[in-house]
């Protein structure tokens, strides 16, 4: 099982997915680079749990 993500993480990441959705892909290191450029994050740990997220998604689309 894995983590929780809270609601914040959710429409944070599927936000950035509507915009970006064709930029983002399934290899976490590019997506962190994505979230970095268009989302404001305040910190590296919510940088990384959005690009997680957002790497999840792309590969449950795919």
């Amino acid at each position: 099982m894995g983590r929780i993500k809270t609601r914040t993480i959710k429409a944070a990441t599927r936000d950035l997915y509507e915009k970006q959705g064709e930029k983002a892909s399934t290899n976490f290191e590019e997506n962190k680079e994505l979230v970095s450029n268009n989302l404001v994050v305040t910190s590296k740990k919510l940088r990384n749990i959005i690009a997680g997220y957002t790497t999840r998604i792309k590969k449950a689309k795919r």
